[in-house]
């Protein structure tokens, strides 16, 4: 515990010095002589210590205080005292401004602190990447001159943060951005803003996944509907028409029950979790049964089927999945590709992958397409798709399939060149084989 100066203490020791000094002069006959001479000792005694208080505060770079004599130590110990003191409140505030901003800087919204007046206070990276913001060049910046939005600025004013908005980002016109408001201590507010683009894409794709499953029942239902109107146990249509009836009528139930089964494929791949594949899947056994239903899908457009399979190509995966996967792609291709065409079905060794294509000369796709391929129901032509029965949920399926398997699909087209679909399994898929065996010549398939 420190003792405190004694206001008594100090003046009785004063007094004393003051009376001796005296008591000396006057045996000199020079009293006030010595005191004048006692009171030039003591004020520069004092100004001593001013000047090494001076220097240890502004110009000495020393935590510990200079040794002074009498009182004035107590005073540099005091000072000293104090400094460490506050010293250990700002090291306590350094680190929770620390911990307050790392874990601003984890969050994955822009945090953005705001005075009442809506000058930045302090804002994270995220903010400066979604909102645009210069930091530390725009501190003390109204945020509503920075984000110069009509809608933005009325959010503001309203201060009605009881629902968020969503705007447009001001960097792009492709990124959706949700803006909310919290009061955060006293005359502050925190804004927060969350890229929500993927959100609003998945809540589209919900929509028109509804919408597209809606249309492609109603059809078919409305072709059986009005069919069965028209009949009665009493007035059956005479034979050739009961006959074309039946024949539409069959194929818009096959067609539901492939839509209904593909719905119920891409449900169970989306839904299943995480597997370690273990089984064997026999890959050229499995092309060859494809090649055999190739022929057959065949006979009517007449395309020239070419396989190249290595019989010794055998990977790990789920066999269903897998055969699903080829099946749509060399499906597709005899579908799409107009008579006469070419289709090349490759099953080979590419370094340590194994790496699946299917390549034709057929019409080709445009490429604001192509990306789009792979989206549930999305079709490049409406009606070339109908009539060849597709449901538009193939390469959605194949997708899946290959994101399971750690790959994924690459398309190359041009129009009126042709496409390329294809895919390679990493080579922790692909089983390795003892004996190398040449694989077999190109077999090519007419009908």
């Amino acid at each position: 515990m420190r003792l405190l100066l004694s206001k008594q203490t100090i003046l009785i020791r004063l007094l004393s010095i003051a009376l001796g000094v005296g008591l000396l002069g006057w045996l000199f006959d020079l009293t006030l002589e010595f005191l004048l001479v006692y009171q030039m000792v003591l004020v520069g005694w004092h100004y001593k210590h001013l000047f090494m208080l001076d220097k240890w505060l502004w110009r000495d770079r020393k935590l510990s205080p200079p040794a002074g004599d009498g009182s004035w130590q107590q005073v540099f110990d005091g000072i000293y005292y104090r400094q460490r003191k506050s010293r250990k409140k700002n090291k306590e505030l350094r680190l929770l401004v620390r911990r307050f901003r790392d874990g601003a800087e984890a969050l994955p919204d822009a945090i953005i602190v705001l005075t009442s007046d809506w000058s930045i206070v302090w804002c994270n990276k995220l903010a400066q990447q979604l909102a645009g913001l210069r930091w530390p060049m725009d501190e003390h910046q109204r945020i509503d001159n920075l984000i110069r939005n009509p809608e933005f600025q009325q959010f503001l004013q309203q201060k009605q943060f009881d629902s968020a908005l969503e705007l447009v980002s001001p960097l792009s016109d492709e990124v959706t951005l949700e803006y909310r408001v919290l009061q955060y201590g006293e005359k502050q507010y925190l804004l927060i803003i969350r890229d929500i683009t993927q959100i609003k894409q998945l809540e589209q794709i919900r929509k028109d996944f509804v919408a597209n499953v809606s249309h492609e029942l109603r059809t078919p239902l409305t072709v059986l509907q009005g069919y069965l109107e028209v009949m009665d146990v009493d007035n059956m249509p005479a034979p050739p028409i009961w006959q074309k009836a039946h024949t539409v009528m069959l194929e818009q139930t096959k067609r539901m029950d492939a839509l209904v089964q593909q719905l119920l494929t891409l449900s169970r791949i989306e839904a299943a979790a995480k597997v370690q594949f273990d089984a064997v899947v026999d890959v050229p056994a499995m092309l060859h049964l494809l090649e055999q239903e190739a022929i057959s899908l065949n006979r009517e457009k007449q395309h020239q089927l070419q396989f190249q399979v290595d019989p010794n190509l055998r990977v790990t995966g789920i066999t269903e999945e897998l055969r699903s996967a080829f099946s749509n792609l060399i499906t597709n291709a005899i579908k799409y590709t107009p008579p006469g065409g070419e289709i090349q079905v490759c099953w080979q060794r590419q370094h340590q992958k194994a790496l699946f294509s299917v390549t034709d000369n057929g019409e080709g796709i445009a490429p604001h397409h192509v990306k789009r391929l792979t989206e549930r129901f999305y079709r490049v032509d409406e009606a070339r798709t109908r009539s060849s029965g597709g449901t538009g949920l193939g390469l959605a399926i194949v997708k899946h399939v290959l994101s399971r398997h750690h790959s994924k699909l690459m398309i190359f087209s041009e129009p009126k060149r042709g496409s390329s679909f294809s895919f390679s399994l990493p080579p922790e898929l692909v089983v390795g084989v003892q004996t190398q065996q040449q694989p077999k010549l190109p077999r090519k398939i007419k009908g």
